[in-house]
Protein backbone atom coordinates (compact mmCIF):
# COMPACT_ATOMS: atom_id res chain seq x y z
CA UNK A 1 0.00 0.00 0.00
CA UNK A 2 1.25 3.51 -1.42
CA UNK A 3 0.59 6.42 1.23
CA UNK A 4 1.55 10.17 0.86
CA UNK A 5 1.65 12.96 1.95
CA UNK A 6 1.68 16.20 1.09
CA UNK A 7 2.33 19.70 3.39
CA UNK A 8 2.52 23.20 3.15
CA UNK A 9 0.62 26.20 4.35
CA UNK A 10 -1.92 26.90 1.93
CA UNK A 11 -2.35 30.78 2.73
CA UNK A 12 -4.24 30.39 0.52
CA UNK A 13 -5.22 27.14 -0.76
CA UNK A 14 -5.00 27.79 -4.82
CA UNK A 15 -5.91 26.01 -8.25
CA UNK A 16 -1.85 25.20 -8.17
CA UNK A 17 -2.65 23.07 -4.81
CA UNK A 18 -5.48 21.57 -5.79
CA UNK A 19 -3.69 20.79 -9.23
CA UNK A 20 -1.13 18.76 -7.09
CA UNK A 21 -2.97 17.21 -4.59
CA UNK A 22 -5.36 15.63 -7.68
CA UNK A 23 -2.47 14.24 -9.27
CA UNK A 24 -0.87 13.06 -5.77
CA UNK A 25 -4.52 10.99 -5.33
CA UNK A 26 -3.15 9.14 -8.55
CA UNK A 27 0.27 8.42 -7.75
CA UNK A 28 -1.42 6.70 -3.91
CA UNK A 29 -3.46 4.26 -2.27
CA UNK A 30 -4.00 6.73 1.13
CA UNK A 31 -2.66 10.34 1.01
CA UNK A 32 -2.52 13.02 4.22
CA UNK A 33 -2.63 17.04 3.62
CA UNK A 34 -0.98 18.33 6.16
CA UNK A 35 -1.63 22.10 6.89
CA UNK A 36 1.17 23.53 8.77
CA UNK A 37 0.71 26.81 10.67
CA UNK A 38 3.04 28.50 12.61
CA UNK A 39 2.44 31.29 16.07
CA UNK A 40 2.85 34.00 13.44
CA UNK A 41 0.01 33.32 11.12
CA UNK A 42 -3.19 35.23 11.57
CA UNK A 43 -5.34 32.86 9.36
CA UNK A 44 -6.42 29.53 11.12
CA UNK A 45 -5.42 25.90 10.38
CA UNK A 46 -9.40 24.90 10.81
CA UNK A 47 -9.61 27.42 8.24
CA UNK A 48 -7.92 25.96 5.63
CA UNK A 49 -8.41 22.93 6.12
CA UNK A 50 -12.21 23.65 5.55
CA UNK A 51 -10.71 25.33 2.06
CA UNK A 52 -9.57 22.03 1.23
CA UNK A 53 -12.22 19.95 2.42
CA UNK A 54 -14.85 21.81 0.30
CA UNK A 55 -12.71 21.42 -2.47
CA UNK A 56 -12.24 17.43 -1.99
CA UNK A 57 -15.82 16.18 -0.52
CA UNK A 58 -16.35 12.45 -0.66
CA UNK A 59 -12.90 11.21 -1.45
CA UNK A 60 -12.22 8.47 1.02
CA UNK A 61 -8.69 7.85 0.55
CA UNK A 62 -7.70 11.46 1.59
CA UNK A 63 -7.25 12.94 4.82
CA UNK A 64 -6.07 16.17 6.22
CA UNK A 65 -4.74 17.36 9.45
CA UNK A 66 -3.32 20.16 11.00
CA UNK A 67 0.11 20.71 12.53
CA UNK A 68 0.63 23.55 14.37
CA UNK A 69 4.03 25.26 15.64
CA UNK A 70 5.92 28.57 16.71
CA UNK A 71 8.35 29.94 14.82
CA UNK A 72 11.34 30.23 17.08
CA UNK A 73 11.17 26.03 17.02
CA UNK A 74 10.75 25.73 13.25
CA UNK A 75 11.60 28.07 10.61
CA UNK A 76 9.13 29.30 8.45
CA UNK A 77 10.70 29.44 5.05
CA UNK A 78 10.08 28.09 1.70
CA UNK A 79 13.90 27.92 0.87
CA UNK A 80 15.51 24.92 -0.18
CA UNK A 81 17.80 24.55 2.84
CA UNK A 82 19.45 20.98 3.50
CA UNK A 83 19.38 22.29 7.13
CA UNK A 84 15.59 23.31 7.35
CA UNK A 85 14.52 20.03 5.16
CA UNK A 86 16.29 18.27 7.68
CA UNK A 87 14.52 19.93 10.88
CA UNK A 88 11.47 19.39 9.04
CA UNK A 89 11.95 15.35 7.79
CA UNK A 90 12.17 14.68 11.40
CA UNK A 91 8.62 16.03 12.23
CA UNK A 92 7.33 14.42 9.11
CA UNK A 93 9.03 10.83 10.09
CA UNK A 94 7.48 11.63 13.38
CA UNK A 95 3.49 12.29 11.69
CA UNK A 96 4.43 9.61 9.14
CA UNK A 97 5.89 6.56 10.18
CA UNK A 98 5.03 4.09 8.28
CA UNK A 99 4.70 6.39 4.87
CA UNK A 100 6.84 5.95 1.90
CA UNK A 101 6.21 8.94 -0.67
CA UNK A 102 6.18 12.39 -0.41
CA UNK A 103 4.61 14.70 -3.36
CA UNK A 104 5.90 18.24 -3.31
CA UNK A 105 6.40 21.66 -6.26
CA UNK A 106 9.39 22.71 -4.20
CA UNK A 107 13.48 21.50 -4.43
CA UNK A 108 13.31 21.24 -0.63
CA UNK A 109 11.03 17.87 -1.73
CA UNK A 110 13.68 16.15 -2.19
CA UNK A 111 16.22 16.61 0.43
CA UNK A 112 12.80 15.86 2.75
CA UNK A 113 12.70 12.63 0.90
CA UNK A 114 16.44 11.58 1.08
CA UNK A 115 16.41 12.44 4.78
CA UNK A 116 13.18 10.52 5.21
CA UNK A 117 14.85 7.44 3.02
CA UNK A 118 11.34 7.37 1.05
CA UNK A 119 10.45 8.15 -2.43
CA UNK A 120 9.71 12.09 -3.58
CA UNK A 121 7.69 12.95 -6.77
CA UNK A 122 7.91 16.08 -8.71
CA UNK A 123 5.08 18.16 -9.37
CA UNK A 124 5.04 21.03 -11.55
CA UNK A 125 8.24 23.04 -10.12
CA UNK A 126 8.42 25.41 -12.74
CA UNK A 127 4.67 26.73 -12.33
CA UNK A 128 4.24 25.71 -16.23
CA UNK A 129 0.92 24.32 -16.19
CA UNK A 130 -0.46 26.70 -13.37
CA UNK A 131 1.38 29.49 -13.37
CA UNK A 132 0.52 30.58 -9.31
CA UNK A 133 1.75 30.89 -5.99
CA UNK A 134 0.50 32.08 -2.69
CA UNK A 135 2.67 35.07 -2.55
CA UNK A 136 1.41 36.13 -5.98
CA UNK A 137 -2.25 35.87 -4.82
CA UNK A 138 -1.41 37.83 -1.54
CA UNK A 139 0.34 39.98 -3.86
CA UNK A 140 -2.19 41.25 -6.23
CA UNK A 141 -5.68 39.24 -5.17
CA UNK A 142 -7.66 41.34 -8.26
CA UNK A 143 -4.96 40.26 -10.95
CA UNK A 144 -5.67 36.52 -9.50
CA UNK A 145 -8.77 35.86 -8.24
CA UNK A 146 -9.39 33.19 -10.94
CA UNK A 147 -7.04 31.00 -9.47
CA UNK A 148 -8.71 30.66 -5.85
CA UNK A 149 -11.42 27.96 -5.82
CA UNK A 150 -14.81 28.83 -5.40
CA UNK A 151 -14.39 27.24 -1.27
CA UNK A 152 -11.55 29.98 -0.99
CA UNK A 153 -13.22 33.18 -2.55
CA UNK A 154 -15.88 33.59 0.05
CA UNK A 155 -13.21 34.14 2.80
CA UNK A 156 -11.17 36.66 0.54
CA UNK A 157 -14.48 38.83 -1.07
CA UNK A 158 -14.66 42.21 -0.88
CA UNK A 159 -18.74 42.82 -0.11
CA UNK A 160 -19.40 46.57 -0.36
CA UNK A 161 -23.34 47.15 -0.14
CA UNK A 162 -25.66 50.26 -0.58
CA UNK A 163 -28.16 51.09 1.83
CA UNK A 164 -31.05 53.39 2.03
CA UNK A 165 -34.63 54.35 1.78
CA UNK A 166 -36.42 53.96 -1.68
CA UNK A 167 -35.33 56.36 -4.18
CA UNK A 168 -32.30 57.46 -3.21
CA UNK A 169 -30.17 55.69 -6.57
CA UNK A 170 -29.22 52.68 -4.65
CA UNK A 171 -30.56 50.07 -7.58
CA UNK A 172 -28.37 52.69 -10.17
CA UNK A 173 -25.40 53.59 -8.37
CA UNK A 174 -24.58 49.72 -7.85
CA UNK A 175 -24.89 49.02 -11.15
CA UNK A 176 -22.90 51.92 -12.42
CA UNK A 177 -20.21 51.30 -9.35
CA UNK A 178 -19.82 47.83 -10.74
CA UNK A 179 -19.37 48.98 -14.44
CA UNK A 180 -16.59 50.92 -13.10
CA UNK A 181 -14.90 48.63 -11.50
CA UNK A 182 -15.31 46.15 -13.89
CA UNK A 183 -16.96 43.60 -11.18
CA UNK A 184 -20.25 41.98 -10.46
CA UNK A 185 -23.18 43.19 -8.43
CA UNK A 186 -25.96 42.03 -6.82
CA UNK A 187 -29.13 42.83 -7.50
CA UNK A 188 -31.87 43.56 -4.63
CA UNK A 189 -34.30 40.59 -4.66
CA UNK A 190 -37.16 42.34 -2.96
CA UNK A 191 -37.86 44.05 -6.56
CA UNK A 192 -38.18 40.33 -8.23
CA UNK A 193 -40.77 39.07 -5.76
CA UNK A 194 -42.79 42.32 -4.85
CA UNK A 195 -44.45 44.26 -7.78
CA UNK A 196 -45.06 46.89 -4.87
CA UNK A 197 -43.84 48.24 -2.05
CA UNK A 198 -47.21 48.88 -0.51
CA UNK A 199 -48.71 45.81 -1.73
CA UNK A 200 -46.61 42.67 -0.75
CA UNK A 201 -47.29 39.95 2.89
CA UNK A 202 -45.22 39.59 5.48
CA UNK A 203 -43.96 35.39 4.37
CA UNK A 204 -42.28 37.42 1.12
CA UNK A 205 -39.93 39.12 2.89
CA UNK A 206 -38.82 35.56 3.89
CA UNK A 207 -38.53 34.38 1.00
CA UNK A 208 -36.57 38.01 -0.49
CA UNK A 209 -34.54 37.19 2.58
CA UNK A 210 -33.26 34.32 1.49
CA UNK A 211 -33.18 34.52 -2.07
CA UNK A 212 -31.28 37.88 -1.73
CA UNK A 213 -28.38 35.20 0.36
CA UNK A 214 -28.31 33.08 -2.20
CA UNK A 215 -27.82 35.31 -5.08
CA UNK A 216 -24.94 36.71 -2.89
CA UNK A 217 -23.33 33.23 -2.90
CA UNK A 218 -23.96 33.15 -6.69
CA UNK A 219 -22.25 36.16 -7.76
CA UNK A 220 -19.24 35.41 -4.94
CA UNK A 221 -18.29 32.48 -7.07
CA UNK A 222 -18.81 34.15 -10.33
CA UNK A 223 -17.61 37.53 -10.23
CA UNK A 224 -14.30 38.49 -12.02
CA UNK A 225 -13.12 39.94 -8.91
CA UNK A 226 -12.79 40.01 -5.39
CA UNK A 227 -14.75 43.16 -5.31
CA UNK A 228 -18.77 42.61 -4.85
CA UNK A 229 -21.56 45.92 -5.24
CA UNK A 230 -24.91 44.85 -3.57
CA UNK A 231 -27.82 46.70 -3.54
CA UNK A 232 -30.02 46.36 -0.38
CA UNK A 233 -29.42 43.48 2.13
CA UNK A 234 -30.48 41.75 4.99
CA UNK A 235 -31.40 44.44 7.60
CA UNK A 236 -33.22 46.94 4.93
CA UNK A 237 -35.79 43.65 4.63
CA UNK A 238 -36.17 43.47 8.44
CA UNK A 239 -36.88 47.12 8.63
CA UNK A 240 -39.64 46.54 5.80
CA UNK A 241 -41.15 43.90 7.68
CA UNK A 242 -41.49 46.41 11.06
CA UNK A 243 -42.75 49.26 9.36
CA UNK A 244 -45.29 47.32 7.06
CA UNK A 245 -46.53 45.26 9.89
CA UNK A 246 -45.19 45.74 12.59
CA UNK A 247 -43.08 42.30 13.42
CA UNK A 248 -39.83 40.96 13.44
CA UNK A 249 -38.04 39.13 10.58
CA UNK A 250 -36.86 35.87 11.87
CA UNK A 251 -33.89 34.62 10.04
CA UNK A 252 -30.93 32.47 10.84
CA UNK A 253 -27.20 33.25 11.36
CA UNK A 254 -26.03 32.19 7.88
CA UNK A 255 -28.17 34.42 5.97
CA UNK A 256 -26.74 37.58 8.49
CA UNK A 257 -22.81 35.92 7.87
CA UNK A 258 -23.30 35.63 4.10
CA UNK A 259 -24.53 39.27 3.93
CA UNK A 260 -22.22 40.72 6.28
CA UNK A 261 -19.81 43.32 4.12
CA UNK A 262 -16.31 45.30 4.29
CA UNK A 263 -18.23 48.61 3.82
CA UNK A 264 -21.52 50.14 4.05
CA UNK A 265 -22.89 53.02 2.18
CA UNK A 266 -26.14 54.49 3.42
CA UNK A 267 -27.73 56.98 0.78
CA UNK A 268 -29.63 59.88 2.38
CA UNK A 269 -33.08 61.03 1.38
CA UNK A 270 -31.81 64.59 0.46
CA UNK A 271 -31.81 63.31 -3.59
CA UNK A 272 -34.99 64.03 -5.44
CA UNK A 273 -38.00 61.56 -5.37
CA UNK A 274 -38.83 59.93 -8.28
CA UNK A 275 -41.92 57.57 -7.85
CA UNK A 276 -41.66 54.51 -10.81
CA UNK A 277 -44.92 53.42 -9.77
CA UNK A 278 -43.57 50.43 -7.42
CA UNK A 279 -42.69 53.04 -4.58
CA UNK A 280 -43.86 54.04 -1.56
CA UNK A 281 -45.16 57.55 -1.75
CA UNK A 282 -42.53 60.56 -0.40
CA UNK A 283 -43.86 60.64 2.71
CA UNK A 284 -43.81 57.28 3.77
CA UNK A 285 -40.33 56.75 1.83
CA UNK A 286 -38.85 59.66 4.28
CA UNK A 287 -40.71 57.34 7.24
CA UNK A 288 -38.67 54.22 6.02
CA UNK A 289 -35.79 56.18 6.34
CA UNK A 290 -36.47 56.35 9.93
CA UNK A 291 -36.85 52.71 10.33
CA UNK A 292 -34.02 51.84 8.39
CA UNK A 293 -31.49 53.71 10.34
CA UNK A 294 -33.62 52.49 13.85
CA UNK A 295 -32.58 48.74 12.91
CA UNK A 296 -28.87 49.76 11.41
CA UNK A 297 -28.66 51.05 15.24
CA UNK A 298 -29.76 48.06 16.88
CA UNK A 299 -27.53 45.62 15.01
CA UNK A 300 -24.48 47.91 15.35
CA UNK A 301 -23.96 48.63 11.78
CA UNK A 302 -21.68 51.05 10.74
CA UNK A 303 -22.35 52.90 7.62
CA UNK A 304 -21.13 56.00 5.71
CA UNK A 305 -23.46 58.59 4.69
CA UNK A 306 -23.72 59.79 1.60
CA UNK A 307 -25.53 62.66 0.03
CA UNK A 308 -25.51 65.15 -2.65
CA UNK A 309 -26.30 64.49 -6.34
CA UNK A 310 -26.60 60.99 -7.85
CA UNK A 311 -23.02 62.18 -9.62
CA UNK A 312 -21.72 63.44 -6.42
CA UNK A 313 -22.70 59.91 -4.49
CA UNK A 314 -21.20 57.89 -7.45
CA UNK A 315 -17.71 59.60 -7.09
CA UNK A 316 -17.33 59.51 -2.77
CA UNK A 317 -18.25 56.18 -2.52
CA UNK A 318 -15.27 55.34 -5.96
CA UNK A 319 -12.91 57.37 -3.68
CA UNK A 320 -14.03 54.88 -0.82
CA UNK A 321 -13.74 51.72 -2.24
CA UNK A 322 -10.40 52.73 -3.57
CA UNK A 323 -9.69 53.00 -0.24
CA UNK A 324 -10.74 49.87 1.06
CA UNK A 325 -8.89 48.12 -1.97
CA UNK A 326 -5.70 49.52 -1.21
CA UNK A 327 -6.51 48.62 2.37
CA UNK A 328 -7.27 45.36 1.70
CA UNK A 329 -4.05 45.11 -0.56
CA UNK A 330 -1.94 46.17 1.95
CA UNK A 331 -3.22 43.91 4.60
CA UNK A 332 -2.70 40.86 2.33
CA UNK A 333 1.00 41.77 1.47
CA UNK A 334 2.49 43.21 4.50
CA UNK A 335 0.95 41.14 7.51
CA UNK A 336 1.32 37.29 7.66
CA UNK A 337 -1.82 35.51 6.84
Amino acid sequence: MIKAFVFGKFLPFHKGHQAMVEFALTKCDFLTILVCCSDKEIIEGKTRKKWIQETFTKINKLEIKIFNYTEDSLTNSSEASLEISKKWSIIFKELFPDYNLVITSEKYGEMVANYMNIKHIEFDMIRQKNPISATSIRNNLFENWNFLPNSVKSFFVIKVVLLGTESTGKTVLTQRLANHFQTSFVHEAGREYISHSEHFAYQDLEIVAKKHAQNIEKIVLKSRTPLILIDTDIYITKSYSIFAFNKELIVNDEIYEINKADLYFYLCNDAEYIQDGQRLTEENRNKLDFFHRKILKEHTVEYMEISGNWNQRFEKMVKEIEKLITQKGQDLEMRKL
